[in-house]
């Protein structure tokens, strides 16, 4: 099925809505206020931090015989990424009869909601939960709202509702029967468009009167195809910078290409010695691929992006970023993972470790993308460790994150890697360090050492949220507790 130009189409409550002629940039938030007067979903940052915006978009399933839903943040979102996909905001909760979800019942019983503002985004984040898990612990539910800022009613009661809402079990599982067929019938196509000649034609859902496009490919194909022609194309993800950009400093990019709808891009390939992570994995998936193997890199997946972030977000566009705080990043570069970059038809091998030149700059060719991520799995004997400092536990951004990967042989350290993002113009590993710390016993690395190898490394930086002073004793410290934690449990 060919993609009709300048319509998006998605399901809303048992009908298909059709966006005509919609600005490329629309976020789904100002559609559903705007257009559909849904006006439950609220703007409060429009840069996906407070969670007021927080709606449910729903897939279909592997087999196609299921809608899949994650909880996004639509202030952030542009709408014709939700083009072939459905949505639920918190006016969908009402049932036929009149009745309220177990959610806002007990919303409402608990007292969890005062001046009202972000208690539909709460809601939302909530119900999504229960989708997947009708009996969560205290935890996971605190966890569920670490991207919903309440400012006045305090978490308890909120907490409270979400535990007693999952006493009524039968009545948690959100009515879209009537979705489903609608979703399977707009659902885009899986094959590229091909003309007669047999050239790949990548169709646009929005074309602009000057020929700026919004795509959305079917393949690698087809992205490979069209950044070619199109080399200075903005590739789009999980929206959690362009989204920014498009908010906060009113980007309007000449060809934007969601790349979520290519089915080669979503998955993880299993290999006895690494996971192949396609560039549209998402970070959550990610977390719970990590979750056993690398449990401190779980964690930093975990604080430094809630729910609805994680739900979209992903390991290729944090890399691709580039951000000088990126967390991801030295946490991979510790852990040897590397790059499979493609233009056309040909692709290349890079490390991470050799990935930037200089803040937000990196050695892509015009036309080429990151394909995946290979990531090693642990080894016999391997210790891994990684921690993220910042002022906020959840959801902030770093003053530094520092990761480190190593042996114990003989009671020395052997096979150092260590990397931190928050001390250079971008995330990099620190040889320096590392010289200091090989074939050492954890009890002879000298503070002083680590201290004089950091300032010989790095460009003494004052910033916004750390002095240098700061960040340097806490990059110092990190390793210090990497080595000597491990080593005291082995004696």
């Amino acid at each position: 099925m060919s993609q009709v130009t300048n319509t998006v189409r998605f399901v809303l409550d048992g009908r298909i809505v059709e966006a005509v002629g919609v600005r490329r940039t629309t976020t789904v938030l100002d559609y559903l206020r705007e257009t559909l007067h849904r006006t439950g979903t609220k703007e409060g940052c429009a840069e996906g931090d407070c969670g007021a915006c927080v709606v449910m978009v729903g897939e279909l399933n592997a087999n196609g015989d299921a809608i899949e839903y994650r909880a996004v943040n639509s202030c952030i979102q542009l709408l014709p990424s939700l083009d072939g996909k459905s949505v639920k905001t918190v006016e969908s909760l009402k049932n036929p009869d009149g009745s309220l979800h177990p959610v806002q019942q007990e919303m409402i019983a608990c007292h969890g909601s005062q001046c009202g503002f972000c208690t539909p985004g709460i809601v939302m984040s909530l119900v999504n939960l229960v989708q997947k898990n009708d009996a969560p612990s205290r935890l996971q539910i605190t966890d569920s709202l670490s991207g919903n800022l309440c400012r006045c009613t305090g978490y308890k009661p909120i907490i409270d509702s979400a535990q007693k809402a999952c006493q009524h079990k039968n009545r948690l599982k959100l009515q879209d029967s009537a979705d489903l067929p609608l979703l399977q019938e707009i659902a885009r196509a899986k094959t590229p468009t091909v003309t007669l000649d047999g050239e790949i034609l990548v169709q646009p859902v929005l074309r602009t009167r000057k020929g700026n496009e919004f795509v959305s490919p079917a393949t690698v194909a087809e992205v490979a195809d069209y950044l070619l022609k199109h080399p200075q194309t903005t590739l789009l993800a999980g929206s959690t910078e362009i989204g920014l950009q498009v908010n906060k400093q009113f980007t309007r990019p000449e060809h934007i290409m969601y790349l979520g709808n290519v089915t080669e891009l979503c998955v993880v390939n299993d290999s006895p010695k690494a996971w192949r992570i396609g560039a549209m994995v998402s970070l959550e998936a990610v977390l719970e691929l990590v979750r056993d193997a690398y449990p401190d890199f779980a964690e930093v997946l975990r604080r430094f992006g809630s729910p609805p972030i994680r739900s979209t977000a992903t390991l290729a566009g944090n890399i691709a970023n580039g951000s000088p705080i990126g967390d991801s990043m030295p946490c991979l570069m510790a852990l040897s993972a590397t790059l499979l970059l493609r233009r056309g038809d040909k692709t290349r091998q890079v490390a991470l470790d050799q990935f930037y030149t200089g803040q937000k700059k990196n050695i892509l060719q015009a036309g080429e993308f990151i394909e995946a991520i290979d990531l090693p799995k642990p080894q016999p004997g391997q210790v891994f460790r990684a921690h993220k400092v910042s002022k906020r536990f959840e959801q902030d951004i770093s003053a530094t994150c520092a990761a480190i990967t190593y042996t114990l042989k003989q009671g020395r350290l052997s096979g150092v890697r260590l990397a931190y993002n928050g001390l250079a113009p971008s995330p990099c590993r620190a040889p320096k360090l590392e010289a200091v710390l090989e074939g050492k016993s954890p009890a002879d690395v000298q503070a002083t050492d680590l201290d004089a190898a950091i300032a010989n490394s790095f460009t003494a930086r004052d910033g916004l949220r750390a002095t240098w002073t700061y960040r340097s004793l806490v990059a110092r410290n990190l390793v210090l507790d990497f080595i000597q934690e491990p080593a005291a449990q082995e004696a």
